[in-house]
């Protein structure tokens, strides 16, 4: 991928101003980068509340939610070139103003477009913050840029903020109300401009490099793509499926403008998404496993949250709670990836077979575990073992798309491919899978459940009715989730034994080229894209 550095000199960040010390500059942007990541304009942990006081139902909070990473994911493919146009203090500036506006927005409207709207915009400006700041802090992190170290430091932030911020949110609400957390996030967005304008320098640093030669075109029609996804896995079962209007439409529009994508890659010299980057052979692995692993994890949306509120009785807060063991498990797993495959650089098919076999553990736990009578510090080891797996695949195969053997003008595409199936498609498509299979395996275990019992039932004679209908109902939840967890975890131990059997012996070598080099490809390609204009 490129060349290796090796550092020359103390690190510093000549974007802040001298009268910071040098050892807290990288400090400085580690915490711009925890305020963006907090922030984003809408919360999913606030659900609940927000079905509660708004016209909103849950599929559209979720869709509004699934918009922000779509967001996020489209702006890959261009993040570098937004980083060589626009200075530091710039760009985090406007990321600010725009995140406050989503945040305002999002906190006050009950219109679902604009709510969706809002959020992917708030998820573009989200990711452009964030690579700013990480690309500024990268050389700290890691002086020889080795991409798998660096991976390391991103998804501890990244998967560790999403539980933090459930848990700030969710006491936010618990203790006033949930709309306390948008102005929160405000106030702290606005905190961080205070010191871009004190601390940081207006000057860029290097020539400019215009934005042309994008295909913003292109950028459109794959974000409808991506929406449109989204959608049918979302409010499929809501519309049944195919048999509504508004599922097929979406599947036309999605198919329709996936085709023109396709179409216009074949002839243009820089499409938004390549062929290339589609047809890589890391991409597509990737994406294979990113299907099937998530899927293997769907429960945690389908109804892990239903089996600890409706069978445990568990509140808000102790639902929330849970959040920290898998914090514990995700600080664990960037810890493992860190000394495993960072550092002694274990191969990649030893660090995917403990991915799966961690996820293994969690379902052959919760398969054996599910029962009335679980104490919350029972769900320690499964939700540990759920939030170390996840990190561990995603760390691995996040490295495997830079080591791909991609022009460095293709890699960020592939990086937008990885984000829609890894963060977009796998939180949407398992679950949309998954609780559709659940929905008719309940169905059938409460039928035969209740094929013997009627109120000819001397024993079951003087229960009421609406309470005998809820045992039921109750009993063929447990039996359903318990039969899904077996089906899940043959399935897992089905992709474990085919790991141990297949060969791979390659493991990362995943070099950042530097900064100046990424810089004179991107102003090569902008010359001879300006020249053929």
């Amino acid at each position: 991928m490129g060349d290796w550095h090796a550092p020359q000199g103390p690190f510093d960040i000549p974007d802040v101003r001298n009268f910071v010390p040098r050892r807290l500059k990288p400090w400085l942007f580690i915490l711009f980068v925890l305020i963006i990541q907090f922030s984003g304009g809408l919360y999913l942990a606030a659900a609940s509340d927000m079905v509660g006081t708004t016209a909103l139902m849950q599929q559209d909070i979720l869709m509004a939610g699934y918009a922000q990473l779509i967001g996020m994911s489209i702006n890959f493919a261009v993040m570098f070139r937004l980083k060589f146009r626009y200075s530091n203090r710039i760009s985090l500036t406007v990321c600010c103003i725009v995140l406050i506006a989503s945040t305002f927005i999002c906190a006050n409207t009950t219109s679902v477009p604009l709510l969706v709207a809002t959020c992917f915009v708030a998820g573009w400006f989200r990711m452009w913050a964030t690579f700013a700041c990480n690309s500024t802090i990268q050389l700290w992190l890691t002086p020889v840029r080795d991409m798998a170290i660096f991976f390391c430091y991103v998804y501890l932030v990244v998967d560790g903020v999403i539980q933090l911020s459930g848990v700030a949110t969710i006491y936010t609400a618990f203790f006033s109300q949930w709309e306390y957390m948008h102005w929160i996030m405000a106030g702290l967005l606005a905190f961080m401009m205070l010191l871009l304008m004190v601390l940081l320098k207006p000057v860029h640093g290097n020539p400019y490099i215009p934005l042309l030669g994008i295909d913003w075109i292109g950028a459109g029609l794959w974000s409808v793509v991506m929406l449109c996804f989204t959608f049918i896995c979302v409010y499929g079962n809501y519309f049944d499926w195919w048999e509504a209007r508004e599922i097929v439409q979406a599947t036309i529009i999605m198919f329709a403008c996936l085709g023109i994508n396709l179409w216009r890659a074949t002839f243009l010299h820089h499409p938004y998404i390549s062929i290339q980057a589609l047809t890589n052979r890391n991409v597509i692995r990737a994406t294979m496993v990113y299907l099937v692993f998530f899927t293997l994890l769907a429960t945690e949306h389908v109804f892990e949250h239903t089996y600890a509120a409706a069978i445990l009785g568990f509140d808000e807060t102790n639902l929330i709670d849970l959040n920290w063991y898998v914090m514990v498990g995700i600080v664990f797993g960037v810890a493992f990836t860190y000394f495993t495959f960072a550092t002694r650089k274990w191969r990649y098919k030893t660090m995917t077979a403990i991915g799966f076999s961690l996820a293994a553990c969690y379902l052959a736990y919760f398969y054996f575990l599910i029962d009335y009578g679980v104490e919350k510090e029972m769900l320690f080891i499964p939700l540990f073992f759920r939030g170390a797996a996840s990190v561990i695949i995603s760390i691995v195969f996040l490295t495997s798309i830079v080591q791909s053997g991609l022009h460095f003008f293709v890699f960020p595409q592939a990086l937008t491919i990885n984000g829609f199936t890894g963060a977009v498609m796998g939180a949407t498509l398992g679950p949309a899978l998954i609780g559709e299979f659940f929905s008719h395996v309940i169905a059938k275990n409460a039928a035969l459940l209740g094929v013997n019992i009627t109120h000819t039932n001397p024993a079951l004679s003087y229960v009421p009715f609406g309470e005998l209908y809820g045992m039921i109902q109750r009993q063929a939840l447990i039996v359903s989730m318990k039969e899904i967890y077996g089906w899940l975890l043959i399935a897992a131990l089905t992709v474990i034994v085919i790991i141990g059997v297949s060969y791979g012996p390659l493991r990362p070598f995943a070099i950042f080229p530097k900064w100046k080099t990424i810089r004179k490809i991107i102003r090569r390609d902008v010359r001879l894209s300006s020249q053929e204009a």
